[in-house]
């Protein structure tokens, strides 16, 4: 089983699962798409396993039955991907200090009630339980925890510390303690903004000594 790169060098940056869901799509702070990472159905499985929701057997057990169901896993990419464009609405208006659009959060209702129907409560890792779910050979089940961390972060925050990047359209939890972070991650747009912020200053000072130098041989 070889992970496609296109999935394994993806970035987790959200600090919740639904945030990284969202994230699986690259563009720019206005929202255009300049990179996909869901091509196929094969990446929703495997995706799953980088983010530690799928076992490797769960993967190529998932990869067999979209084989053998080609129908069925096209319609649950086109699923799938209409519903990352509910969430990704969603937590950016939430970023905006917006209303969440109604039909975004109906969506994200009707996934958590199909979520918990098929989940089951098992005892947690410390005192209390939590929510388990056997995907067996369900083709969409990758979505199942998707839909709960999306609901649990709407219901019970910190929705407050919901941003957008400053240099793409990624959305991420922020956790920093005085809230200021701006950026997806500092070794990529907050480089990157460095970057152009110090090739702005070279150009700006170039500007000014080419124009001082033509007065003074005027």
């Amino acid at each position: 089983m070889e992970t496609p790169v296109r999935i394994s060098e993806l970035r987790l940056v959200g600090g919740n699962l639904a945030l990284d869901f969202a994230n699986t799509a690259e563009g720019t702070p206005e929202g255009k798409i300049e990179r996909e990472h869901l091509l196929g159905y094969e990446d929703l499985p495997f995706w799953g396993h980088h983010v530690g929701l799928l076992s490797g057997e769960d993967v190529e057990r998932l990869l067999l039955k979209g084989r053998e169901r080609p129908a069925e896993a096209d319609a649950v990419l086109a699923h799938a991907l209409g519903f990352r464009g509910h969430l990704y609405r969603i937590f950016r208006a939430v970023a905006k200090g917006e209303d969440p659009p109604t039909e975004g959060v109906e969506a994200v209702r009707l996934f958590e009630c199909e979520a918990i129907f098929r989940a089951k409560l098992v005892p947690g890792p410390g005192e209390g339980f939590a929510w388990e779910w056997a995907l067996g050979d369900e083709l969409n089940g990758v979505l199942w925890p998707v839909a709960h961390a999306a609901t649990g972060l709407l219901t019970s925050g910190p929705l407050w510390r919901v941003k957008g990047c400053a240099g793409c359209n990624w959305l991420f939890v922020d956790e920093s303690k005085n809230k200021s972070r701006r950026w997806c991650s500092m070794e990529d747009c907050g480089t990157h903004a460095k970057m152009r912020r110090y090739v702005a200053r070279r150009a700006a000072k170039r500007a000014k000594r080419n124009n001082s130098e033509g007065r003074n041989t005027s």
